[in-house]
């Protein structure tokens, strides 16, 4: 039977919230173990486009939501720890670019004025022309407008890994995962048959977090889960595209980030609206017609004859909210030592492990002088979702 451990705090889901709030953790002498069944990075983070936002498509009606107000320092605070200046070092995590960008194709361009001059805004877009456009837009049959967002675009891989190399002999695989009680109260976890004891339990699993409060008997918070079904693009004649193309609605109509794929092509990831509730009742074949005619008519100078399509679903796993709505925030709910929470989003994952300090500082809870753990078998990195569908 595998040793017993004892730790400061147990996390359990090694995506971007569990991987970065045990970055923040150790920074700050806790001892910590991260548990994760399948790979680092496997769930939500790898699927998503990498995308720090600053709050800007949510105030698409004009008017700043709580979602953009809540939002609205993550660029600042990645940028800093993407310089070695922050929270955390980040530094030599790849920045995919510097800014992400609105585009409104021709036809609805003098419909948003007001939007871009409007106080929701004001401030944070300027708008790009000329050899400023970003490469994919640089044909004279462009015909749109393009603003510059301060936001950032990450490459999602190379952040897993450094913050997978922060973490240290931290990380855990472990599939079977029990709750380990004294009495009736909740001191940790057996995972794989190994007592790991702790000041606190953090789930921060994603999708899988339903599964969890199921085995440990626990009703809330409830989970709900958005889901999306994206598209996939490799090809020769790909260039690199970070934007939001704007649709006259609430929602982006399309948005497309690219990334770099194994074999040194570009892959272009398509989310937005195109993903969402009439994307996700398509089939396969009939979501990749659909994206198809909406880049001929968006860009009908980009040569897709020889591109490659797929696609992917993906469940936004999130605290349950009435009529399915996006949560603004990340989410913690407290219990004694069990701690659940979702970040919502890949750029609030500096916001969930804040409310996770918080708590412990409320808690009045302590790093303690735990044994060192070492040669805990550690789980794998996740593959590019690109190179695993479009080899």
């Amino acid at each position: 039977m595998p040793s017993a451990i004892s730790t400061d705090v147990l996390i359990v889901g090694a995506g971007v919230a569990g991987l970065w709030l045990n970055a923040r953790l150790r920074q700050q002498g806790f001892s910590t173990v991260v548990v994760e069944s399948a790979s680092l990075g496997g769930g939500q983070t790898f699927k998503s486009q990498g995308i720090i936002h600053g709050g800007a498509k949510y105030a698409l009606h004009g008017a700043l939501s709580g979602a953009s107000e809540a939002i609205a320092d993550m660029p600042r605070r990645w940028r800093e720890a993407l310089d070695g200046k922050g929270e955390l070092d980040l530094s030599g995590v790849r920045l995919l670019s510097e800014a992400h960008y609105l585009w409104s194709p021709g036809t609805i361009a003098g419909n948003l004025t007001s939007f871009f001059a409007s106080k929701a805004v004001r401030g944070r877009v300027d708008q790009v022309k000329g050899s400023d456009l970003p490469p994919a837009l640089q044909d004279p049959r462009f015909k749109g407008k393009v603003y510059r967002l301060a936001e950032l675009v990450i490459d999602v891989p190379s952040l897993v890994q450094k913050l997978a190399e922060l973490a240290g002999d931290s990380l855990l695989a472990g599939e079977s995962i029990e709750p380990l009680r004294k009495g009736d109260e909740l001191i940790g976890l057996r995972v794989d048959g190994r007592d790991i004891q702790a000041q606190r339990v953090v789930l921060s699993a994603g999708a899988g977090t339903a599964d969890l409060l199921n085995a440990l008997n626990v009703s809330q918070p409830a989970m709900q889960r958005r889901p999306l079904q994206m598209v996939l693009v490799k090809g020769p004649t790909l260039k690199p595209l970070y934007a939001h193309c704007l649709g006259g609605g609430p929602k982006p109509r399309i948005t497309i980030t690219t990334h770099p794929a194994a074999d040194g092509q570009w892959v272009w990831y398509l989310g937005g609206d195109i993903s969402e509730a009439d994307g996700v009742a398509r089939e396969p074949a009939e979501q990749i017609a659909f994206a198809k005619k909406e880049l001929s008519q968006l860009l009908p100078w980009v040569d897709l004859s020889q591109a490659q399509f797929a696609t992917l679903r993906v469940d936004r796993a999130e605290p349950q909210q009435s009529g399915l709505v996006r949560p603004d925030n990340a989410f913690l709910d407290v219990q004694g030592r069990l701690m659940v929470g979702w970040p919502t989003k890949l750029a609030l994952a500096p916001d969930f492990a804040d409310r996770v300090l918080a708590a412990l500082s409320r808690d009045n809870i302590h790093p303690l002088q735990q044994p060192v753990v070492t040669d805990l078998p550690k789980p794998p990195l996740a593959k590019p979702v690109w190179d695993v569908l479009l080899p």
